[in-house]
């Protein structure tokens, strides 16, 4: 059953904002809404196709990583459709594609020197003398996106992507992620506005939610998991719905099982009805306290609280440059998220669950003795969880040893190198690098990772590549090689593979701004992409990502063709998979 919107006005320095507030069911189109679907393990594509179809339903995009599909179902049957699917054996589940909220309540403007208690309530300054986090310890913000532009962030943002308007310019335009960035990770003894928890911690935006703070639970899936494919230590999620879903479950679950800790605000409906993603397994879900330790009257409780951290009062950033204090959740579980980037910037080595364990382990117990719905396993204490993550550092005078696997030592390349870098340890390596000519190329957060390297931007000749292995206490180099670049001496007769990756074949299109999305590789370099529709030229772009614009609003009802082309400099034309999509 829809719970009536509860709108909440909050001010700031002169600013007003709207946030909505409350879960749907649903999340479409009037004359239509959307479904999850994931078929089983063994059900055939055809099968699944034909089911759909049987049931007046189309599929509109997938979830990566999980394999769900967003299917588009008439609305006024949508509960009949449903019922069926759910009941169906090919399926695994279906679901209603629920709708998330930005969680927060009112917003106070008052400011003062006094208006960043929680640091000092939590013992931030004993946790930055152990650690002010790392630029390689990267926090993912799903939110309503991030101004990258506040001062207070800059440097701080690194490049993200919009899940809303499918694009990659996931800027704010509610307020509601920037705030929730600035805990994080807001530029810290700079002589400026406040103090972010991460003095290092980069901040990378995911948007999932709209201009109203708003947002598909599909999108919110699509966020978690891509955010997961980025290499991210630590996920924050301060919005959320009363609607379960499978579909957050196994995108949560596609997170944790790469290592990441995944946090999310247990809401601010004042009552225990249980909040997703917070209440799914796998989740760190945090409720609020106030500067005496005691629960405000909107902060949720129940038993998938773990534990709970300030969250009245706050003062963080507001809109471009301006600062505020906010109430709600949403505050409570970016500290959380902060204080976990501090702990694994302290112990790189930690594992998820060891993250977790520690964090839980080292609260204060407030409320009744041990644990309780309230307040989880109490309120976060900043000092003793990194502390704790510090002291959990082997003793490790094993270096790792790293070596470069491709190319080979005296190999001739040209054009996109692909250089294979892997590392080993005894306890665990924490960082690996690949250094051309001397000079740093390209570095990841794991144990082995395959860099790209455009040799066309250097001359022909030798070059010497070695690569660098990092764990917790130890640094160590790998054999250099030596290539030998040849651009100039190798004929290129290799075309680009390209291909129309959104829309999909056989979809509706209905949006008056379509995105289309191509995909271009070449073994050089691709020079130039072209979009043809319904065989006419529609656009070209010579720079990734190749995405188009196409006004649908005044196209033909019924079927038409999309082309793309991609072209290389020796004058080589990969060409696409003809698609039709349908008006």
């Amino acid at each position: 059953m829809k719970q009536h919107p509860r709108t909440l006005r909050v001010a700031s320095l002169g600013a007003t904002a709207t946030l909505i507030f409350h879960a749907s069911a649903w999340a479409a189109k009037p004359e239509t809404v959307n479904l999850l679907v994931k078929s089983g393990r063994n059900t055939p594509e055809a099968a699944v196709h034909a089911l759909l179809t049987s049931k007046g339903a189309s599929e509109h995009a997938r979830i990566p990583g999980i394999g769900t599909r967003v299917v588009r179902v008439p609305a006024q049957q949508a509960e009949r459709i449903l019922s069926e699917l759910k009941a169906d054996p090919a399926l695994d589940y279906a679901e209603p594609d629920a709708t998330a909220h930005a969680v927060a309540t009112t917003n106070d403007p008052y400011f003062t020197s006094a208006a960043q208690w929680y640091l000092t309530k939590i013992g931030a300054p004993a946790a930055w003398d152990i650690s002010t986090g790392s630029n390689t310890i990267r926090v993912a913000v799903v939110d309503s996106g991030v101004l990258a532009s506040h001062p207070d962030l800059a440097g701080k943002v690194l490049p993200g992507y919009d899940f809303v308007n499918n694009d990659s310019d996931p800027s704010d335009d509610n307020g509601h992620g920037t705030a929730v960035a600035g805990l994080i990770a807001a530029a810290t003894n700079n002589q400026l506005g406040m103090a972010g928890l991460g003095w290092s911690t980069p901040v990378v935006p995911v948007k999932a939610l709209d201009a109203a703070g708003s947002g598909s639970y599909s999108g919110i899936a699509n966020s978690i998991i891509w955010a997961a494919d980025q290499g991210v230590k630590v996920i924050n999620l301060s919005l959320g719905g009363t609607t379960s879903s499978r579909t957050l479950q196994d995108a949560v679950n596609y997170a944790w099982n790469r290592q990441i800790v995944v946090i999310a605000a247990a809401g601010n409906n004042g009552n225990s009805t249980a909040f997703y993603p917070a209440a799914c397994a796998n989740m760190v879900a945090v409720s609020a306290t106030n500067s005496t330790d005691t629960r405000p009257s909107w902060s949720n409780f129940g038993s998938y609280v773990d534990l709970s951290a300030p969250g009245a009062g706050i003062l963080t950033l507001q809109g471009t440059g301006s600062y505020a204090s906010w109430d709600g959740t949403s505050f409570s579980s970016p500290i959380v998220a902060g204080v976990t980037a501090l702990m694994i910037s302290a112990n790189p080595g930690l594992s998820n669950s060891s993250t977790v364990s520690l964090l839980l382990g080292n609260c204060d117990d407030i409320g009744t003795a041990g644990y309780d719905t309230y307040y989880g396993n109490g309120r976060l204490n900043a000092a003793r969880a990194v502390q704790a993550a510090y002291n959990s550092i082997p003793v490790d005078a094993t270096p790792p040893a790293v070596a470069i696997s491709s190319p080979t030592n005296g190999q001739t390349v040209a054009g996109s190198v692909n250089v294979a870098v892997n590392g080993t340890d005894n306890v665990g390596v924490t960082r690996v690098e690949l250094w051309i000519d001397g000079v740093l190329h390209a570095q990841s957060g794991t144990s082995g990772a395959t860099f790209a390297w455009d040799s066309t931007g250097v001359q022909d000749g030798g070059h010497v590549l070695e690569a660098r292995a990092y764990d917790a206490m130890n640094l160590s180099a790998s054999t250099t090689i030596q290539v030998n670049v040849a651009n100039s001496q190798i004929a290129d007769l290799i075309a680009p593979v390209t291909a129309i990756t959104s829309p999909a074949n056989g979809s509706r299109v209905s949006s008056k701004s379509q995105k289309v999305t191509v995909t271009a590789t070449d073994n050089i370099r691709v020079t130039k992409v072209e979009l043809y529709i319904d065989g006419k030229l529609a656009g070209s772009s010579t720079t990734s990502p190749f995405t188009f614009t196409w006004n649908t609003s005044r196209i033909a009802s019924g079927a038409h063709t999309l082309r793309s082309y991609a072209y290389d400099a020796a004058g080589n034309i990969g060409t696409s998979t003809l698609i039709t999509v349908y008006r």
